[in-house]
C-alpha cells in the first residue's frame, strides 16, 4: 500500500470516529441531563417505528439544521458572518489529526502508526490550533453587528486570555517529566509503573498540574460553569444572530471541543493507551506473576483503553455542565488570573526543584 493510501485511510477512520461520537455526544447530554432531572430525554425520532432510546434523534437534528432557512441579518458582513461558524469549526476538527489512537502496529512487516501526523512539536500544534478557535467567536460577534454579541465575543476573547496561561503554564511540569512534546513520546513515557504497583501516569506525577490544566481546558470550551460568552440569561451570546447550519456548526464545534480535551486529557494525563500493569508480552502484576497475551489481543486492549478513557471524560464534563451553575464573570476572571496562574506557577517550580534533586 502507499504511503498516500495509507495516510489517506486513517484520515477518513478518524474524522469518521470524531464526527460519529461527537454527533452521539449531542444525545448522550440530552439523556444525561433528562437522567439527571428525572425525564426521558430525547426519543422521538424513529426509523419504521423504531426508536432505539433515541438514538435516531441526532440524525433527525442533522437533517433538520441542513434544512432550515439560511438567514442573514440585512446590518450584518455577510462574508465574515458565513465564515465565523466555518473558522471555529475546522480549527477544533482539524486537532484529530494528532491524537495517537493506540500503539505502534506490525502490518505486512511494516510499523503502522495509529496517528494521522506524529508530529515533532505535536503538544504545541494542538494548544496552537484550539487558541485559534477563538477568532470565529470573535468574527460572529462582530459582523453580527449587534452590541449583545460583540459582548459575548470580547468576553469569549478575554476568557481564552485567562485561561489559556494557566492551561500553558500547567503542562509545563509535565514537559519537565516527560522531556518530549511529541504526543506519541509523552504516551510512551507513561508505561511502566512508580512504586512497583501505581501506572506512571501524569496525574500521578503531575497531580496539581492535572487540576489547572483540566479547569484552564474546561474554560476553553465555554461550558457551564464557563459559558459567559453564551449567558442567554446575561448577553445572549455571540452567535444569537445565527440560525439553521450555521448555528447548528457552533454547536457541534462545542462537542467536538469536549471530545478533544477528553483525548488531550486521556493522552497527557492518563497514559492515553497504556493500560496499568499491560506490557510487550501480556500483563506483570505487581506481585510478581506474568500472564501473557497474544500481540493482537494486547493491541486491542490498548485501543480499547484509549477508547473507555476518552467516553470516560466526556460523560465528566456533561456531568459537571449539568450540575454546576454559571459563575459571576468577575469571579471567572479571578480564578484564572489569581488562583490557577499562581498554582501553576508553583507546580513548575516544585517540579523543576524535584526533578533536579
Amino acid at each position: 500500500m502507499s504511503p498516500f493510501l495509507l495516510v489517506l485511510i486513517k484520515v477518513v477512520v478518524a474524522l469518521a470516529w470524531f464526527m460519529i461520537l461527537t454527533l452521539y455526544l449531542t444525545w448522550a447530554e440530552r439523556k444525561e441531563s433528562a437522567l439527571m432531572q428525572d425525564r426521558v430525554g430525547a426519543n422521538r425520532a424513529s426509523i419504521f417505528g423504531l426508536r432505539f432510546f433515541g438514538l435516531f434523534q441526532p440524525i433527525a437534528d442533522a437533517i433538520k439544521m441542513f434544512f432550515k432557512e439560511d438567514f442573514v441579518p440585512p446590518f450584518a458582513n455577510r462574508f465574515l458572518h458565513t465564515l465565523a461558524p466555518f473558522l471555529s469549526f475546522f480549527f477544533v476538527a482539524v486537532n484529530v489529526a494528532a491524537v495517537p489512537f493506540g500503539p505502534t502496529l506490525a502490518a505486512a512487516g511494516r510499523p503502522l502508526v495509529l496517528q494521522i501526523l506524529d508530529i515533532d512539536a505535536g503538544l504545541i500544534f494542538v494548544l496552537a490550533l484550539l487558541s485559534l478557535g477563538i477568532y470565529g467567536v470573535l468574527l460572529s460577534g462582530w459582523a453580527s453587528n449587534n452590541r449583545f454579541t460583540l459582548l459575548g465575543s470580547v468576553r469569549g476573547a478575554a476568557q481564552l486570555i485567562s485561561y489559556e496561561a494557566a492551561l500553558a503554564l500547567s503542562l509545563v511540569g509535565l514537559i519537565l517529566v516527560f522531556p518530549s512534546l511529541r504526543l506519541s513520546d509523552i504516551v510512551a513515557y507513561q508505561g511502566g509503573t512508580l512504586l512497583g504497583f501505581l501506572p506512571r501516569w501524569g496525574v500521578f506525577l503531575q497531580p496539581l498540574g492535572f487540576v489547572v490544566f483540566f479547569i484552564a481546558v474546561f474554560a476553553e470550551t465555554k461550558r457551564v460553569p464557563f459559558d459567559l460568552p453564551e449567558g442567554e440569561s446575561e448577553i445572549i451570546g455571540f452567535f444569537a444572530e445565527y440560525g439553521g447550519l450555521k448555528w447548528g456548526l457552533f454547536m457541534f464545534t462545542d462537542f467536538m471541543e469536549i471530545l478533544i480535551v477528553s483525548c488531550l486529557v486521556s493522552t497527557l494525563f492518563f497514559g492515553g493507551w497504556q493500560v496499568p500493569w499491560l506490557g510487550d508480552a501480556g500483563v506483570h502484576f505487581p506481585w510478581g506473576a506474568d500472564w501473557h497475551w497474544p500481540a493482537w489481543l494486547i493491541a486491542a486492549a490498548r485501543i480499547l483503553a484509549f477508547q473507555i478513557k476518552v467516553f470516560f471524560f466526556c460523560w465528566l464534563q456533561i456531568l459537571i455542565r449539568w450540575t454546576y451553575p454559571r459563575l459571576r464573570y468577575d469571579r471567572l476572571m479571578e480564578l484564572g488570573w489569581k488562583i490557577l496562574i499562581p498554582l501553576s506557577l508553583l507546580n513548575i517550580v516544585g517540579t523543576a526543584v524535584l526533578v533536579s534533586l
